[in-house]
């Protein structure tokens, strides 16, 4: 079947349960490929792909309970923001990097340095004031440009407005620029460190509703 003809149902968004964590941490893990900054900091071929799926399965397993994490009914997209107050696992980009590589002891001192480099400046440029942390967001690559990214993000978004909660996010591939734009967001600035590719901080306020 046709991609583009799939029923309107198929791509209706709806808040993740836990019986899909498996089938999105493989989505996720497949888009993680592109990520650049993940392939400035481990070099080489980039992420491991079976790595990043176990890695996303461990934290959607914690992030869906929050109730921000958002799919359509055949996984082709994925989105999450974590609530206020709600901690990521594994927590840290250097944890995230760690789990990525199967084997801890396999991270180089280079690829440790650029890990926490980039981690410093995360948490560095993070903000005090409560708001939505937004993750991850992916779309199957056979299914982007048919706007599907953009219908869940406003889902998402949609939600943290009926809150009134701002939502923060850093941006670490430029082709999601206009889809964050088109959104609501604002770039703040680029915190990636001195020779990291771009990572660009980036905030929403929340649009009153009714």
């Amino acid at each position: 079947m046709d991609d583009r003809a799939r029923p309107e149902a198929a791509s209706r968004p709806a808040r993740a349960r836990p019986e899909d964590a498996a089938p999105l941490a493989r989505l996720l893990a497949s888009a993680f490929r592109d990520d650049p900054i993940s392939h400035w900091v481990v070099g080489g071929g980039g992420p491991d792909v079976a790595a990043a799926e176990a890695y996303f399965r461990v934290a959607l397993v914690q992030r869906i309970p929050h109730g921000g994490v958002w799919t359509t009914t055949d996984h082709g997209a994925c989105a999450d923001g974590l609530p206020p107050g709600a901690e990521a696992a594994p927590s840290g980009f250097l944890g995230q990097v760690v789990a990525l590589t199967l084997d801890p002891a396999s991270l180089d001192p280079g690829q440790r340095a650029r890990a926490a480099a980039i981690e410093a400046a995360m948490v560095a440029n993070h903000p005090a004031e409560p708001h939505y942390y937004l993750g991850f967001i992916a779309v199957e690559p056979a299914l982007r440009g048919m706007g599907l990214g953009s219908a869940l993000l406003n889902a998402v978004l949609a939600h943290m407005d009926e809150e009134g909660v701002p939502t923060y996010l850093e941006n670490s591939n430029p082709r999601n620029a206009s889809l964050y734009e088109r959104a609501g967001f604002v770039a703040l600035r680029n915190i990636a460190p001195e020779g990291a590719p771009p990572l660009v901080a980036m905030w929403r306020a929340p649009r009153t509703t009714g």
